[in-house]
C-alpha cells in the first residue's frame, strides 16, 4: 500500500537537502519593507549545517526587489544554486537571497538572515513572535525544569555557585545546563561584559567574566533577563560553560564535555 507523505514527514533529495513543509505564517523584513509573506515555508537542513533555514514559494516573495546576483559566492550552500541581490529603498543587499538546486524545491527562494550573517533581512516573524538568528528546528526540544538538586560550580578550585534550586534546560544535542539564582553565585568574583547575543530558543543573553587569573576564556557565564515565555523559569538565573568549569551535582563531579563551545564562548551560544 502507498502512503502519501503528510505536512510533517522529512524528505531528502538527490544532493543531501533534508527538507519538510511547515505549517507557520512566517514574514521577513528589511527595515520597513516586507520582503517576504509566506503561508507555505518550508525548511530545509543542508548537509553538515545543524540548524535549518526557511525557503518560501516565489510567489509569496517580492521577486520584483531581486536582481541575479553581479558577484555570486562559490560553495556558499549545497549545490548549483541561483543568487539574488536584494535592492530595498535605494540599499543593495549582494547575494541575500538564493535558490537550491533541487527539483522539489526549484520554486523556492530562501533568504540569509542578518543576525546569523551579518547580511539579509533584519527581522523575522512566526506567526505574531519575532525570531531570531535561524528558524526553530521543530525536531529539537528544549526544557527549562525547576529542581532541588545540589549544584555547585568552582572555576580554579574557588566555588562561584552553591545552590539547591536550580534550573535544569535540556536542549537537544547539548549538555545539560544549570541555570542558578543569583543569590546563589558569587557576582563579586565575576566582571559583567558588554557582549551580547540572541538565541532563537531562549532570548538575549548578557554576559560575565571571571575576574581572576585562571586559565578561563571570557564570557564563561551568560544569563537571559527577559527569555522566551517558553523557557521562562531561567529569568535572571546565571549558567555556567561546563565545558570550562567544574559542576558538582549531588556530590557527584561531572565530566567537562566537549561540544563546539569548547573553549569558544565567545561564539554566539544557543544555549
Amino acid at each position: 500500500m502507498t502512503t502519501l507523505p503528510t505536512a510533517r514527514d522529512v524528505r531528502t533529495t538527490p544532493e543531501g537537502l533534508r527538507w519538510e513543509p511547515s505549517e507557520r505564517w512566517v514574514r521577513g523584513r528589511k527595515g520597513d519593507v516586507t520582503v517576504v509573506d509566506s503561508r507555505h515555508p518550508v525548511l530545509v537542513w543542508e548537509p553538515g549545517v545543524p540548524v535549518p533555514a526557511y525557503a518560501f514559494p516565489r510567489k509569496e516573495v517580492r521577486e520584483d526587489l531581486l536582481r541575479p546576483a553581479k558577484n555570486p559566492p562559490a560553495g556558499a550552500h549545497t549545490g548549483s544554486q541561483i543568487f539574488y541581490d536584494l535592492h530595498v529603498d535605494g540599499e543593495l543587499l549582494e547575494n541575500a537571497a538564493w535558490t537550491f538546486p533541487s527539483a522539489d524545491l526549484s520554486d523556492h527562494i530562501a533568504f540569509e538572515w542578518f543576525l546569523r550573517t551579518g547580511k539579509g533581512l533584519d527581522h523575522w516573524y512566526e506567526e505574531e513572535e519575532e525570531i531570531f538568528i535561524h528558524p526553530r528546528d521543530p525536531h529539537k526540544r528544549v526544557d527549562a525544569i525547576r529542581s532541588s538538586r545540589h549544584v555547585q560550580v568552582a572555576i580554579d578550585g574557588t566555588v562561584v555557585a552553591d545552590s539547591h534550586r536550580p534550573v535544569l534546560l535540556f536542549e537537544t544535542g547539548l549538555p545539560t545546563r544549570y541555570y542558578i539564582p543569583r543569590e546563589d553565585v558569587r557576582l563579586d568574583l565575576l566582571e559583567a561584559t558588554d557582549r551580547s547575543t540572541g538565541c532563537p530558543y531562549k532570548g538575549t543573553a548578557e554576559y560575565w567574566s571571571w575576574r581572576g587569573e585562571a586559565d578561563v576564556p571570557p564570557n564563561v557565564v551568560w544569563s537571559y533577563p527577559d527569555p522566551l515565555p517558553a523557557v521562562g523559569p531561567i529569568k535572571g538565573l546565571l549558567a555556567f560553560y561546563n565545558e570550562e568549569v567544574d559542576i558538582t551535582v549531588d556530590g557527584e563531579r561531572l565530566e567537562r564535555p566537549v561540544t563546539h563551545f569548547t573553549r569558544t564562548p565567545a561564539k554566539p551560544p544557543h544555549d
